[in-house]
Formats: C-alpha cells, structure tokens, sequence
C-alpha cells in the first residue's frame, strides 16, 4: 500500500492518504489498457458519414436510350454507379463504430491505467475544497501552488458546478467525477489528482469489486 501527502488549496503538506494497491498497485496490464481505450475512441466517432446508392439519387426514372441500334453501351439508368452523379455502391451508411467490453475487463484497465500513474509518482490528493463563486483565478492559483504545469485530470466526488466552471478555462486542466473516472483520460493527461472525498469514495467498495 502506498501513501501519498495530502496537500491544501496553498499547496501545504497537510497529512498522508493511502493509496490502495488494488487500485494504485496492481499489475500492469498494457494489451488490456489497449483494448478499452481503442473502445473508448470508436465509441466517440460520430459515424454520421453517409451516401445514397443508385435508389436514393435523383434522377434516373427512365431509360436514357433505346436498347438496340444506337451504337452505344446498354444502358437502363443515368444513376446507374457507373455514371457521373449515379449512386456509390458500398458506401458508408450512418452506424454505431463501439464495440462491447466486458466490465470486468474495463475495470483492470482503469485499475492499469492509475497504477501506471502511481507508480511515476504522478497520483496527488488535495483536501477537500469548494469555490463560494466560479473563480478562474483562484483555481489557477492551486495549480501554481503545487508546481504543477503539465496536463491534469481533477477527479472530485459529486458534481460542483463552481469549481467546474473555475477549471474549465484552464487549458491544461480536465474535471471529470469520479463515477466516470475512465482508463482514457487517466492516460492523457501527464498528473490525476483525487480530493480526499474522491479517493475515499473510488477506494471504498474495493471489497465488493474483488468479489464482483
């Protein structure tokens, strides 16, 4: 089990939080973390892409030449693939690109993804903390208190429309509840950082995880 300072909005050492090694120490498992983050992309395409075949262009309701005897190729449609503004044969049609991943998989790779962060020392906890107002300033001023300047996801325990709207004009910072705590945004940013609550609220059902 790792510990970890807990520090204040002033960037104070004020006490030690324990990161459990089921979430913060376990095996790293890279294919697995491959897996779930490549679903998590193709689940965020839009997959509106989209063409008409020869049925569906305008045009074509009748035979553009006869048959026989004019010399040229047999022809029975204008939209015919073959022809310039015809329909496109195979195209792309609006669909869904996720594909399904089993929750216990999804879990490992999120339980991967945290111990690779914990393990270069890149896992931080804050006391707990709330903005009376949204207040870009002020929330700058904690990330200028801990030294850190790299990309981080904040991780907090319920919704808090204040801090939220505080940190969402900082480009490097990226809020996220903890209930949606995913494998993805915890390897696209360089810093995660839990506030006393959100860990405590991740760590609690450790128990019940094992025996899912």
């Amino acid at each position: 089990m790792k510990t970890v300072p807990v520090y204040n909005m002033e960037g104070e050492k004020k006490g030690e939080a324990q990161l459990k090694d089921y979430f913060f120490g376990c095996e790293v498992n890279v294919p697995v973390m491959h897996l779930v983050v490549r679903r998590q992309l193709a689940a965020a395409r839009s997959g509106t892409a989209s063409t008409k075949g020869r049925s569906e262009v305008r045009g074509g309701g009748r035979k553009p030449w006869r048959q026989k005897g004019t010399g040229r190729a047999r022809a029975g449609s204008i939209r015919s693939p073959l022809w310039k503004g015809g329909g496109t044969v195979h195209g792309p049609r609006p669909r869904y690109h996720g594909f399904k991943v089993n929750r216990k998989v999804r879990r490992l790779a999120l339980r991967s993804a945290l111990s690779v962060r914990a393990g270069e020392d890149r896992v931080m906890v804050l006391e707990d903390f709330t903005f009376s107002e949204p207040k870009t300033k002020l929330a700058a001023s904690i990330f200028q208190a801990l030294g850190i300047d790299d990309n981080v996801l904040l991780v907090l325990p319920e919704d808090d429309e204040n801090v939220i709207k505080s940190m969402r004009n900082l480009p490097r910072v990226e809020v996220i509840r903890v209930d949606f705590l995913n494998t993805y945004d915890v390897l696209a940013n360089d810093r995660v950082i839990f506030t006393l609550a959100s860990l405590d609220k991740l760590q609690e059902g450790v128990e019940n995880e094992r025996s899912a």
